[in-house]
């Protein structure tokens, strides 16, 4: 019998993949579908449209949920954070103190016990994998430092931003993954007046060549 036939005779054949039905919760199909396209193609390969056919939905069932990628980003992966939502704040009072409020707004994300579960989990997924390294690599490098670089109208902005990225993955792996001691048991505030400084250089100091 033929596929044609089959029709015909109301026998279905092999169902495709396709968009469920209207209505029916499609957030956690959409989040699973997220970390997969990450994970494989890296935060600047991803792209929402990916994302929702890979989910199997229409791409405007992922706006509803999400307003942007860095959002999807940070839902997929539990992070505490929506960089987009407080690097406004930390830009507000201008460029002096810029390094301290960071670090200061990082330590409070990852102090707290499901802020220092999480960053440790994506942390040892970058260490371990290519992929995920590139991930949380493009993501910290794009939406955070990047954009903060460029609030502040720094020179070799791309310098910048990869040498703010390097200083706060060190301090999560020595702090958080190493516990790298005394650095691991420091409280907060005397972390944030010794990386600080390291932190606003590389964000405002003069970069020296050679």
């Amino acid at each position: 019998m033929t596929a044609a036939s089959e029709q015909d005779a109301g026998v279905e054949g092999p169902r495709r993949r396709g968009r469920r039905p209207a209505g029916e919760d499609r957030r956690g199909d959409i989040l699973a579908a997220a970390r997969e396209e990450f994970a494989q193609r890296g935060f600047d390969g991803t792209t929402l449209r990916g994302i929702a056919r890979a989910a199997g939905v229409d791409p405007r069932l992922v706006h509803h949920y999400f307003d942007g990628k860095d959002a999807v980003f940070t839902a997929a992966f539990e992070i505490p954070v929506r960089p987009q939502d407080v690097i406004e704040r930390v830009l507000a009072p201008g460029p002096d103190g810029i390094g301290e409020r960071l670090v200061r707004l990082f330590l409070s994300v990852w102090d707290a016990p499901p802020g220092r579960q999480r960053i440790v989990a994506l942390l040892s997924a970058s260490l371990t994998s290519e992929a995920g390294a590139r991930m949380l690599r493009e993501f910290l490098t794009r939406e955070v430092f990047a954009r903060i670089v460029a609030a502040l109208d720094a020179d070799q902005p791309e310098l910048r931003a990869s040498l703010a990225v390097s200083q706060m993955m060190g301090l999560v792996v020595a702090r958080y993954v190493v516990l790298i001691q005394p650095l691991a048991s420091l409280p907060p505030d005397r972390v944030v007046a010794l990386v600080g400084p390291t932190l606003q250089a590389y964000l405002t100091g003069p970069l020296r060549d050679g």
